[in-house]
Formats: C-alpha cells, structure tokens, sequence
C-alpha cells in the first residue's frame, strides 16, 4: 500500500468530475437543506414531531437578574415589614451571594403598581411602554432555578446546564428545524453597545453540536462581524475563487476523515461568504419609516444628554434589527443587556435600564403584531434569576440600596409563537421568597418552548459520548397554562 495514495494531487477537472470527491452531491445537499430537506452535513433533516405555532423566538435575556417586586410582582407587605428581620427558619439553610444572614433586613419597593389592558395585569410604574402590551404578555411569576451565581444561573438559563459547554438553546432550535435563511445565520446574537456578558461566547455556544449551529455574534453599527468585509484590492470574484479552493481542500480532508466538523467549516465559509451581501442590506434602515424609527427610539442617545455612552439608541437599533432578522428568516435571535444586578442603587439602576429597554420592546411587539409577525414569533423577556426580598447588607456598604441574588422566585414573560397572552400565572407569598402556586423551572420553560416549536422536549436528542444529551436533560414539562 502508498502511504501516500491519500494526499496524490488532483487537478481541478477532475477534482469536480470525480465522484469520490462528493462536491456534486454536496452542492445537491446544499440545495436541499435551502428546501428544507436536508440539515447541515448533508443528513436528514430533524422533522418536528408535530405542527409548531412558532417559527422564530426573539430572547431578550436581561443579564444579572431583574428585581422581580419592584417590576412584575408587587407585594406590599414587603412595605409593611420594612426593616424586619426574616424568621430564623426561613434562612437556616438559604445561600446568598452576598447578604449577611445575622443582620439582614426585609427591604419595602418604593414602586408603584397598576392594572392595565382588558386582562387587569399589574406592572410596575417602571414599564409604562410594556404595560401597553399586556394583553399580549404571559407573565410567569413563579419562575424557580437552583442557581444563586451569575454565571452557572445564566448558563442554565440558556442552555439548560450550569456547566459550559452545552448548547443553547438557539443551537438546539436550528440543529432541529435548520435555518430558514439561506443568506444569514440561524441563530443571531445582538449586544448592547459599551455592555459585556460574563458568560461570552458560551451564552451562545452550540456545545457539543455541530459548530455551524453556534450563535453568530453581530455589531449593530459597521460591519456585523469582524473580517466580513474583502480586503483592500481583494474583488468578490476574486474571493469567490479562494473559497473555493479552501473548500476543495476541506472537502478532500472530509473525503478521507467524515469528520462532522470539516462539514460545518465549509458550511460556514459558504455562508459568510453570502453574508457579505446579505448584512448590508440587513443593517440599511433607510427604507424604514420615520414613525418606527421614532417608535423604537432609535435617537433617544441623541437626544437623552444622559446616554452619553449610547445605550439608550444601542438597545433599540437592536430591537428593530431582529424585527428584520425574522423577516428574512434567522430562527432564533437573542438580544442581551447587561447588567440588572443592583447589590446597590437600586432604584436608579433599574430606571436606567427600563429606560433603555421598554420603549424599544413594547415597540417591537406591536411591531410584530401589526406586521402579523407575532403569532409565529415567540417573544421571551427575562434574566437568570430574580432579587431577594431581603436588603442587600454586605459587609462594607454604608447603607443597604439593593437587593441580592434570589433563584427561588422570580418572573419572566413571554409573548407571541403560540402563547395564551393577557394572563398572569403563579404566585408567590406575600414578600415574594417563594412560589406558592404552578411553579415553573427553567427546565419546564425550555419544555414549552420546543413544545411551541413543534417538538417533544424527550425526543429532540443528540447522541455525543455514548449518551442521548436533550435540552432539559431528564427534567422538564409543558406548561400548559401558557399554550394558547
């Protein structure tokens, strides 16, 4: 035997003439999986297990845990026991990240609660755009995790683990129904300007699946990803013509090794490669018109001499980016805005970014729903956790002005894609430290939205290292309270 048979050089012709080289049945594969027969590598595709009410989910995920009493779930004994110490029983075994047990002090919201829309929900003062919408809104109450740390709570949010390097739950959607664009990701990750995330690219990682099921991080102004653009003096034709060539020698190496990973490179190149026509015209907001670009705030940062790192007008260009994204078919796009963890100045930390973020949502929803977008988009709104009805004690602060890490309750609503909107479901007691009616797990959340997907959360497995792995691993169950 020639060791050396496997590296023999082919010329060009014959590379593209030779059955063994598969580029033709790659290329039919191409075309297929753009009809939605095929999934990535070329495999059949991952058919839902029933008709889904959604097609795409935008995710708002707020980083660091929203106060839940002081914007969804009002309580106002929390005032009457203000300055109260919590029975002993009722922190014996309770972990906190930060709050000092011997001393801490049940802290009142200064909030203000009303009811609004046909459905009566009660929002906090904070929401004055959101509460507009509420009719359209699931409001969970009772959400629970077993995570207090931002990371592992934020992990387990989006990918159903604590431990890096699962996929998210993005990854999971598009590895079951592939991508609806041919021309843009599947799965679409928009940031705020000047904010990071703790968690960075394991937020949007697709784990164990195949790389070309990842996240794909864009910025909201230039370029959407860096190393888009050509070089100086490098023609489309020119570049068309080295992808080309790489992909004749991934293609070689995938020939002679199967490896599922080489599949996803070439996949990728391919897809940048479109993306370089396709982002542009993603990121041109000339055609839309001055009513919703006023509706989603676009030019608040210019306006707003307080937004002088330009959060306000980041957030919104974001907003109305993945309006534009589901148009064109990306299946999943999250949009992250860090950071809701007020240990102190609560009050104007949360007015800040309520300030940033509810105009631009509530404008998206009706934007969605007038567009008739809404009823095949799932919306979700929420962080990894919620805040402790407990003022935030930790040694070395003056005074107590926030709130700590809280997993036993907190909120989060949903919209849009199949769910019962006007509705509030769960309860919590009368200080908000626990769930006292229908809780729901992360786990359950996930359930319910690959339900809503058309997917039955046990059966949308993959097979890596001798095991099935799922998105709720072996927990979960629909909730359905939300289904409409």
């Amino acid at each position: 035997m020639n060791p050396n048979r496997g590296n023999i050089p082919v010329s060009r012709r014959d590379f593209f003439t030779s059955g063994a080289s598969g580029l033709g049945a790659v290329a039919l594969a191409s075309m297929m999986r753009h009809d939605g027969l095929l999934a990535a590598g070329g495999v059949p595709k991952s058919l839902a297990h029933y008709a889904p009410k959604a097609k795409n989910c935008i995710y708002f995920f707020m980083e660091g845990g929203p106060s839940q009493m002081d914007l969804f779930d009002p309580k106002p004994k929390l005032n009457e026991l203000d300055g109260q110490a919590m029975p002993d029983s009722m922190l014996d075994k309770v972990k906190f990240a930060f709050i000092q047990k011997e001393s801490a002090r049940i802290m009142g919201s200064p909030r203000t609660f009303k009811k609004h829309g046909q459905c009566g929900m009660e929002l906090s003062d904070l929401l004055p755009h959101l509460s507009t919408c509420v009719d359209d809104i699931a409001l969970i109450r009772s959400m629970h995790c077993n995570q207090f740390n931002h990371l592992p709570g934020q992990l387990l949010m989006l990918s159903g683990s604590p431990l890096r390097g699962w996929p998210t739950l993005g990854s999971w959607l598009n590895y079951g129904l592939g991508s609806a664009s041919r021309d843009l990701p599947g799965y679409v990750v928009l940031t705020t300007l000047g904010r990071g995330l703790p968690g960075g690219v394991a937020s949007w990682s697709s784990g164990f699946l195949p790389s070309s099921y990842a996240g794909a991080l864009f910025r909201n102004q230039g370029s959407p990803v860096l190393n888009l653009e050509n070089p100086a003096g490098i023609t489309d034709a020119m570049q068309r013509r080295s992808i080309d060539a790489v992909n004749e020698l991934n293609q070689q190496r995938l020939t002679r090794s199967g490896h599922p990973e080489i599949a996803s490179r070439i996949k990728n190149y391919e897809l940048a490669y479109r993306m370089q026509s396709a982002a542009p015209e993603l990121l041109d907001l000339s055609g839309e018109s001055k009513a919703t670009i006023e509706a989603y705030g676009l030019h608040r940062s210019e306006t707003d001499a307080s937004d002088k790192k330009g959060f306000q007008g980041s957030f919104s260009r974001n907003c109305l980016l993945a309006r534009r994204m589901v148009e064109r078919g990306v299946r999943f796009v999250t949009l992250f805005l860090s950071t809701w963890d007020q240990h102190s100045n609560l009050d104007s930390g949360l007015a800040t970014n309520t300030k940033i973020s509810d105009q631009p949502v509530a404008a998206l929803l009706k934007d969605l729903k007038e567009r008739g977008l809404l009823d095949e988009t799932l919306v979700v709104w929420g962080g990894e956790f919620g805040r402790t009805p407990l003022g935030e004690n930790r040694s070395g602060f003056k005074t107590v002005t926030g709130r700590d890490h809280h997993p036993y309750s907190f909120s989060l609503w949903m919209a849009g894609g199949g769910i019962k909107g006007g509705q509030t479901i769960g309860t919590t007691d009368e200080i908000g430290w626990g769930v006292e009616e229908d809780p729901v797990h992360v786990h359950d959340l996930h359930a319910t939205i690959l339900h809503l997907f058309g997917f039955d959360h046990e059966e949308l497995t993959y097979r890596f290292q001798g095991r099935d792995f799922r998105l709720t691993d072996v927990h979960g169950k629909v909730v359905e309270k939300l289904l409409a």
